[in-house]
């Protein structure tokens, strides 16, 4: 297993494409603080280089696109405060993906759950496999839902938002790409290149009339990001405060140091 001296998050510009890709396979991509901050940093700085004129967000290897926060980080806060600030601090992530005025486009080429879900929905348009699962998990590591359901809600609609959202299931591609969550289904290795098929055609639209059409998508969004973030924290507070996501995520480990034990006598 790769130790994790890799950078966690790799760009390339090309052809006015700019691609960030989720660098830690060895976490299914999972992101803690310091890379969520490292990958707004990127988005920022790309929205106002003059070489961009598109974004494509993916992750590295064949299982994820991103597995969303990375358990060993959360599973440390000791408090109700601990967790209110761990939520607020997604906004400001969240906002680098809102704030592009170019073309934001996800491949997906594999599981995007909980946050990573998120981030596939606030991108302009997904691209994705029929392998792919994507789905709103958080309730299973004992985390209220709270963005997830604002960014579902108008995409798919309230009954399934909430089903989703109190089950914890992962979606596999066939069903993101009937309820419209994948917008362009294709085979496993073809996922980059519709990607930047895709990306190239928008990159060639008018550069105002792109900016501006985004920034009244933003407006009529605002409210229901600004009323999640601000009611959030005190969901958060109130279930880290009790202990039970804490809880969740060790029972989730245990599980899967027995699964690699288990693994590991077999293959003896």
């Amino acid at each position: 297993m790769d130790d994790g001296n890799e950078k966690a998050v790799l760009t390339d510009v090309d052809e006015g494409i700019a691609t960030v890709t989720f660098n830690k396979p060895w976490k299914l991509n999972a992101w803690d603080t310091p890379m969520r901050a490292e990958i707004a940093e990127v988005l920022r700085g790309w929205n106002t280089d003059t070489r961009v004129h598109a974004v494509v967000m993916t992750g590295a290897g064949e299982r994820a696109f991103s597995a969303g926060q990375d358990l060993d980080e959360t599973e440390k806060l000791q408090s109700g405060s601990d967790g209110a600030h761990w939520f607020q601090s997604w906004r400001a992530f969240y906002n680098a993906i809102r704030d592009l005025d170019k073309p934001c486009l996800a491949a997906l080429n594999g599981v995007a759950a909980g946050s990573a879900f998120q981030v596939a929905m606030l991108g302009d348009v997904r691209i994705g496999h029929p392998g792919v699962r994507m789905g709103q998990a958080e309730i299973n590591a004992g985390i209220p839902s709270i963005t997830g359901p604002m960014l579902m809600l108008p995409r798919i609609g309230l009954s399934r938002t909430i089903e989703l959202s109190l089950t914890g299931r992962l979606m596999d591609g066939a069903e993101c790409h009937a309820i419209g969550l994948i917008h362009y289904l294709v085979g496993r290795d073809d996922v980059i290149g519709k990607a930047r098929e895709v990306a190239a055609l928008m990159a060639a639209k008018p550069a105002m009339a792109m900016r501006l059409t985004k920034a009244r998508f933003r407006q009529v969004t605002q409210a229901a990001f600004e009323e999640a973030f601000e009611n959030g924290a005190a969901y958060q507070a109130e279930a880290f405060a009790s202990g039970e996501p804490q809880a969740a995520m060790r029972a989730f480990f245990a599980a899967r140091r027995a699964r690699r034990a288990a693994r590991g006598t077999s293959q003896a």
